[in-house]
């Protein structure tokens, strides 16, 4: 390599992690000005930079896989409504179209194109997670998308610097809280606006007229080094099904991974048909997790941009749950969606070993609860305070080949919990207990990541209600290698009554929302867990000195100490 091209390829670096700073300041921007939750507390949103080909460049590290996966196909879609060259500077465009964006109606994807020396160059994207968008609220029961909430096609929301404020009265017209989802279109379009600025700073300061040299080294570069990462792999084709718990029946997700020369292709033929309710999956969502899933085991270094995601690609057949065409109901999208890392890393385990975890919670538990009039099925709200509020939780992650499961954590999302403080700040509403869920993580030589449990009720003792949708409640996520399954979750009132786990549902006035969330499976024998490491569960309350006992032959004394000669003993036996 020449001197000239090797301080080439070193100012080619140095404008590539540039690029990738000034997409964590965009998505850092869109967390401060957040008006939401979703985006402000538990990180739900991304952002990125793309060429004027609608080619994603870069990523923001803050952001979720649905998202980011997802935007990096929606930009083209907007390309086609609205060329390049048809943009002006103060131009700034909109949807929420689950199937031209990330899935489903509650999520806006905004995009700003950056021009520089009187020419667009590139296009800075997000999306976040709106708290309300109308219709019958966040949940699984719509039969379609109109039943979903407000439905706007691509549209340009700001003309040269004026915004169109008919679609702003439009949207705050059909929200429940429009303070709220007004306040998160603006904090979209700011942090578009940051990373514009900064963008045209960095061409300032290298002497750049366009972008594409440097996308192109970008692109070419990061599929180079995804087929290299691939080429490691045995070629052949790899089987994997999960069972989930579904809306009104279980559905199976069946996926076949191929690994090629040029590249991993994942196909899900097999896969359940579409549902009647609201747990269908566009296209695009399915894309952004399945390769999210591959990318966990197989390039995980190599930037994520559009030449990366080249290298796998996704496909289901139309009509399948996985690749649900319009008007189909879509708004609990994750909670299908979400689970396909899982089944994808089930394939991969079957080529390469001791890389994929075991399966975990995987989707969200998200108690979406509300108040007011006709919100609340078969209660009287009476004169108590309407709301909608979305809380972030979830259980626990499955096991990895070295390591514990993470407790309490979102896998694959990588949303944040919520913090409890906030949520009755802007709620009337009360958690009296958040706490891990003893004995949940599935036991194994590593220990699946533990659920936790939560108490909720009205702090003004109205009736409130839940839109459920969970999964995990009659499928157990799944322990690996020898590791046991983890527990399923569960949903009840206070007084004792059982309740569905999807479906909007009433907590009746005095009474209590509790939910116990599943825990992660567990990975390798459980008889070869330390059993020191054991007695530490034991006293930190993850494992009860009974499941401590059975499941790891572990016996401890009277001080939760390991009592070596009984647990020799006890090992022998089993």
């Amino acid at each position: 390599m020449s001197k000239n091209s090797a301080l080439s390829e070193i100012q080619n670096q140095i404008m590539w992690n540039r690029l990738i700073a000034i997409v964590e300041e965009q998505a850092q921007t869109l967390i401060r000005t957040a008006f939401s939750t979703a985006a402000r507390e538990a990180g739900d949103l991304s952002a990125g930079v793309f060429d004027i080909q609608g080619r994603m460049l870069a990523q923001a590290v803050t952001g979720t896989p649905g998202h980011v996966n997802a935007m990096a196909a929606s930009v083209g879609f907007f390309l086609d409504k609205y060329p390049a060259e048809s943009m002006s500077p103060g131009d700034v465009y909109v949807t929420n179209d689950p199937w031209l964006g990330t899935g489903h109606l509650h999520d806006f994807t905004m995009v700003t194109p950056t021009f520089y020396q009187g020419r667009v160059v590139a296009l800075f994207a997000s999306t976040t997670h709106v708290v309300d968008i109308g219709g019958i609220g966040f949940g699984a029961d719509g039969r379609q998308v109109y039943d979903e909430g407000l439905y706007l096609p691509i549209l340009a929301l700001a003309r040269k610097g004026s915004m169109d404020e008919a679609i702003l009265e439009i949207v705050r017209a059909n929200v429940r809280e429009p303070i709220q989802v007004e306040g998160d279109l603006y904090s979209l379009m700011a942090c578009n606006e940051i990373g514009c600025r900064r963008l045209v700073e960095m061409m300032d300061e290298f002497g750049l007229e366009q972008l594409d040299e440097l996308g192109r080294y970008m692109v070419e570069h990061s599929h180079q080094a995804m087929l290299a990462e691939i080429a490691k792999l045995p070629k052949g084709t790899y089987h994997n099904a999960m069972r989930i718990d579904g809306y009104d029946k279980p559905l199976d997700l069946v996926a076949a991974l191929t690994v090629a020369d040029d590249g991993i292709y994942v196909d899900f033929a097999g896969t359940s048909g579409v549902s009647n309710f609201g747990i269908n999956v566009p296209i695009t969502y399915t894309q952004a997790y399945a390769s999210f899933g591959v990318r966990c085991l197989v390039g995980s270094t190599v930037p994520n941009n559009a030449g990366s995601l080249a290298a796998v690609k996704v496909t289901a057949p139309e009509g399948t749950i996985l690749n649900a065409p319009h008007p189909c109901a879509v708004a609990a999208r994750h909670v299908t969606g979400q689970m396909l890392p899982d089944v994808v890393m089930g394939c991969l385990h079957q080529a390469v070993a001791d890389r994929a975890p075991a399966e975990g919670t995987s989707c969200l538990w998200n108690p979406i609860l509300m108040g007011g009039h006709g919100l609340v099925p078969d209660e009287d709200f009476g004169d108590g305070t309407p709301f909608a509020v979305n809380l972030f939780h979830t259980g626990g992650a499955g096991a990895r080949p070295h390591k514990d499961g993470l407790s309490a954590t979102a896998f694959p999302s990588g949303v944040r919990n919520t913090p409890v403080e906030i949520n009755e700040s802007i709620a009337p509403i009360v958690v009296w207990r958040k706490e891990y869920r003893m004995d949940s993580g599935g036991p194994g030589e590593f220990r699946g990541g533990t659920g936790q449990v939560m108490e909720i009720s009205s702090s003004e003792g109205a009736p409130f209600a839940i839109a459920a949708a969970f999964d995990r409640v009659h499928h157990a996520p799944r322990g690996r290698e020898g590791g046991l399954d983890g527990w399923t979750g569960s949903i009840e009132l206070g007084s004792g009554k059982a309740m569905r786990n999807k479906g909007t549902q009433s907590i009746p006035s005095g009474d209590r929302l509790q939910l116990e969330m599943p825990g992660g499976g567990g990975y390798g024998n459980p008889l070869r867990r330390d059993p020191a490491q054991v007695a530490i569960d034991v006293r930190d309350g993850m494992v009860s000195a009974q499941a401590a006992k059975e499941h790891y032959g572990v016996v401890l004394d009277n001080q939760g100490r390991v009592d070596e000669a009984a647990t020799e003993k006890q090992r022998a036996n089993k």
